[in-house]
């Protein structure tokens, strides 16, 4: 039978459910879920659990069915897990019998009450007593063995990959504990969680291109986020020295392995700190959640054993780059024309206005992320790709910012703060000139960010750290595609 003849069929078994007054039934209580029968009764004998006929109602969905003549078997799914239940001819109505024979099918989400037995083969089951088909599935249901192997089916319709792919549900399962373990970590170091706008009237807080929508009422086009850093600093200035948000960001980029236009972020900011603080402060926090998701320092991702608890190396980006280069002389890698020349030579294309900052940056992106497969921080971004960050006191042509990488991407973003109102307004000049031009992910100015600075920041350091690549990393997940429930695909036809 083809999908279509089987929708027919379903379709014809709901038509009859309907005739019946057994359509979408709502009057089902449930007093167990599978997996903590499974956890109470695990040391019960068949000869125990014979007499003292313990009474359950389960509810869930029918993923595997065993018809034997007058009697079946059926794997029944709740959100804990699987329990077998036993279904004969002789311990139902002939009207649940028959409803559950003639018109259920692998999918169809059911109620099944019954007492607890072992089989022969010592497996833990219901013997139902009472039998309710409580939603009927009109769709074919994938197979419990081969699961859903379309990728692009899994992406576009993740509520069936749910159904028929357990390492699915454990990977969403494990994103809800590593946002929680970040939750604890902060907030038992004094951070006040917060919430900002996800609407702006001036896109900023990121080098990035906005999405716009407009707002009928008030008249004016509005963004979508891409960062909520500068509201961040506001509150800082406001006087919560230490705040943290987990929410979503939104840029108007491609898709790739890496990249989905709406994203997870935690940002953080706290007073009296500096970007080394907060170094310090990334490991402590990366080690505290993979302690917590794996209950070692140690994880496997890909090929590699990543270790959490060593020392994570330092390198400032002149530095990796030299390396990458086979350049001794820091002299070399200062010089644009011999940057441009190497990038060249590794086929690293470069736009025109590029200045030196961007090309060793871009340099950096091809050649050494990739490499950075152990816990690793680089350090001394250039001021030029680094807008709001605090200049650095002995060399101006670098930003106190540091980047935290592993598994060969880039998980997190920090610097010490720029809180100089003026530096701050310059710089903004210089994005605007550069949105002039036609970068569209160059900065708008903000002048009320430009008033609250001159309010005063206190000296403080901040940090984004992708919520969505922390999860790849602790499910060894190679896309972001597969950590997001719904990931954004280009439309297709219906």
């Amino acid at each position: 039978m083809n999908d279509r003849d089987e929708v027919a069929v379903r379709q014809r078994k709901l038509a009859r459910l309907r005739e019946l007054g057994e359509a979408f039934s709502n009057d089902w209580s449930r007093t167990h879920f599978a997996k903590d029968l499974r956890d109470e009764y695990v040391n019960s004998s068949k000869e125990q659990l014979e007499q003292d006929q313990h009474l359950v109602a389960l509810a869930g969905r029918i993923v595997l069915r065993r018809d034997m003549g007058r009697a079946s078997f059926v794997s029944l799914r709740d959100v804990s897990g699987t329990l077998q239940c036993y279904l004969r001819s002789d311990s139902l109505s002939t009207e649940e019998y028959t409803l559950f024979k003639e018109l259920t099918d692998l999918g169809d989400i059911v109620g099944i009450s019954g007492t607890l037995m072992r089989t022969n083969k010592g497996e833990l089951t219901v013997q139902a007593s009472e039998f309710k088909l409580l939603t009927k599935s009109l769709q074919p249901f994938p197979s419990k063995y081969q699961g859903i192997e379309d990728q692009e089916l899994k992406y576009r319709r993740r509520y069936l990959d749910l159904i028929a792919n357990e390492s699915s549900r454990k990977v969403f399962e494990t994103r809800t504990e590593v946002i929680k373990s970040v939750r604890q970590f902060f907030d038992s170091r004094g951070y006040l969680e917060v919430e900002t706008p996800m609407m702006h009237p001036i896109p900023g807080g990121a080098v990035a291109k906005p999405f716009v929508t407009h707002h009928n009422v008030l008249e004016m086009d509005l963004f979508l986020r891409v960062a909520p850093e500068l509201y961040l600093k506001r509150l800082v200035v406001g006087g919560f020295e230490r705040v943290y948000e987990i929410n979503r960001n939104f840029r108007n980029e491609g898709l790739s392995t890496r990249h989905n236009p709406e994203f997870t972020m935690l940002e953080f900011y706290q007073a009296y700190a500096t970007y080394e603080d907060l170094i310090a402060l990334t490991s402590e926090l990366i080690y505290d959640v993979a302690q917590a998701m794996c209950q070692t320092d140690t994880i496997r991702w890909g090929d590699h054993e990543i270790c959490f608890s060593k020392e994570p190396k330092v390198l400032t980006m002149e530095e990796s780059v030299a390396l990458a280069l086979g350049v001794s002389q820091t002299s070399d890698v200062r010089d644009e024309r011999v940057l441009r020349q190497h990038a060249s030579e590794h086929n690293i294309s470069l736009a025109k206005d590029l200045g030196w900052g961007g090309v060793l940056n871009e340099i950096f992106e091809a050649l050494v992320e990739p490499t950075l497969i152990q816990p690793c921080f680089i350090v001394q971004y250039p001021v030029e790709i680094s807008p709001l960050a605090r200049r650095n006191e002995s060399d101006p042509l670098f930003a106190d910012r540091f980047e935290y990488f592993v598994g060969g991407r880039e998980i997190a973003n920090g610097f010490s703060e720029l809180n100089d109102p003026e530096d701050q307004a310059e710089r903004f000049q210089n994005q605007v000139q550069r949105l002039k031009r036609g970068d569209d992910e160059a900065m708008h100015f903000d002048h009320d960010y430009i008033t609250a600075l001159q309010y005063g920041l206190p000296p403080t350091a901040g940090e984004g750290l992708g919520i969505d690549r922390l999860v790849m990393l602790f499910t060894n997940t190679s896309t972001i595609r597969d950590v997001l429930l719904f990931p954004q695909m280009k439309s297709v036809n219906p």
